[in-house]
């Protein structure tokens, strides 16, 4: 097991530092455009493949770096350049995750690759778990998957939402109910191949923030895919399936806790991308201050400037420390008993959303135009305290870990 460090090693600051190079001279160059345009910014996503980012080999260096601050860091200079084009740079990366965590080596070998196309021919994925009715309470899922044994087929029908690459992907993963009476200890997740019958996108959403980043619905029709699609296989799922049974009729909480600690891991991620957003507008609001003059003299010298700055600073260093500390906790098999990821993903995201109101603030009427990229990142920002559990379901899981409440 690693010890806990804040100082990166020499070849994660060399990686910090190539990220940062091409946060600054790629993405941020294009993030203007992209948000006007709300498209799939394709081409930054294969500027992004041709020097190694947009991969698997990137994304799993990253992942299984033994300090856990692999991912973090690298979310956080990514979504320092823009948040909108980052997530399409990563969200590709939720569904290789989903298969890397479920599925077979033959699975592995045959799917991700498919996800990520190469720098000529760049793929995206899609990751397919929220509905319009099961978002926070993913045990409400209503999407189906029964399977049809005279043909070895699966036949899914539901509608997905809020989902990132939806319809534009080459590869869906979809989490489906299998067994609606477990909940979400009854749900399965399934490929569904390029060009699939019945597979369409539904809804395209026009975002206030992340505008670069594609979002729709996925809507799933009498779709068939074959029994080799069901990540895992069948014989781990159906062993799965008794073993939930078994526990839900002797210890069904246990059963819930254990699906909630599942999410619990993955959140100091997304509390990264907001540190990275926070960071940015900062930045921007502290070059200003020093520069812009008023009165004969520049702004940062006003302390009301001066002590929202000091209070912006402090507020994203102690971001950056609890969504290192969880993601740490995380790859080690440290269990979070206070909830750290939650907190990490909590703290990160309000801090977003504040520093960069504080930001526009500092500039004035022209942190309130587009001229100036604080408009933007306060949009973008929004987001963070939505996406992966809302800072009330945060708050919920935090509260009643400390207290021992059941996570219901």
């Amino acid at each position: 097991m690693a010890e806990f460090t804040m100082e990166l090693n020499d070849e994660q600051k060399e990686v910090r530092d190539w990220l940062h190079g091409f946060a600054a001279d790629v993405i941020r160059p294009a993030a203007a455009e992209w948000d006007e345009r709300e498209e799939t910014p394709w081409p930054v996503i294969q500027e992004a493949a041709k020097v190694g980012i947009y991969s698997l080999d990137f994304y799993a260096q990253q992942y299984f770096d033994a300090t856990g601050l692999g991912i973090p860091m690298a979310m956080e200079e990514l979504f320092w350049g823009d948040a909108g084009i980052a997530l399409s740079i990563v969200g590709t990366g939720l569904a290789a995750v989903g298969v890397l965590a479920n599925g077979t080596e033959e699975q592995i070998g045959t799917w991700i690759p498919q996800m990520y196309g190469d720098a000529n021919d760049v793929k995206v994925a899609a990751f397919c778990s929220s509905e319009p009715d099961a978002g926070s309470d993913v045990a409400s899922m209503r999407t189906r998957a029964v399977y049809d044994e005279a043909k070895d087929e699966w036949v899914i029908n539901g509608t997905k939402t809020w989902a990132t690459n939806g319809g534009i992907a080459n590869v869906h993963v979809v989490v489906a109910s299998v067994d609606p009476e477990l909940g979400s200890k009854g749900h399965a997740s399934f490929i569904i191949p390029p060009d699939t019958p019945g597979c369409s996108q539904g809804q395209k959403f026009k975002k206030h923030g992340i505008r670069a980043s594609h979002t729709a619905e996925v809507i799933l029709d009498n779709v068939r895919v074959p029994g080799s699609c069901l990540l895992g296989g069948k014989e781990k799922l159906d062993e799965r399936l008794a073993r939930a049974r078994e526990k839900a009729r002797t210890g069904g909480e246990r059963v819930k806790n254990a699906a909630m600690a599942t999410f619990e891991a993955s959140r100091p991620a997304v509390g990264a991308m907001a540190v990275g957003t926070a960071r940015a507008a900062y930045e921007v609001a502290l070059d200003y201050a020093r520069t812009r003059e008023q009165f004969g003299r520049p702004i940062i010298d006003n302390q009301g400037v001066a002590f929202q700055l000091a209070d912006m600073a402090t507020a994203v260093d102690a971001a950056r420390l609890m969504v290192w500390r969880a993601s740490w906790m995380a790859v080690n098999g440290k269990r979070f008993t206070a909830a750290e990821g939650s907190m990490s993903k909590l703290f990160a995201s309000e801090t977003a959303k504040k520093v960069t109101a504080q930001a526009i603030q500092i500039l004035g009427g022209n942190g309130y135009t587009r001229e100036y990229p604080v408009e933007r990142m306060h949009r973008d920002a929004a987001i963070y305290t939505i996406f992966e559990g809302t800072s009330e379901i945060q708050r919920l899981v935090i509260s009643r870990t400390i207290s021992g409440l059941p996570i219901r």
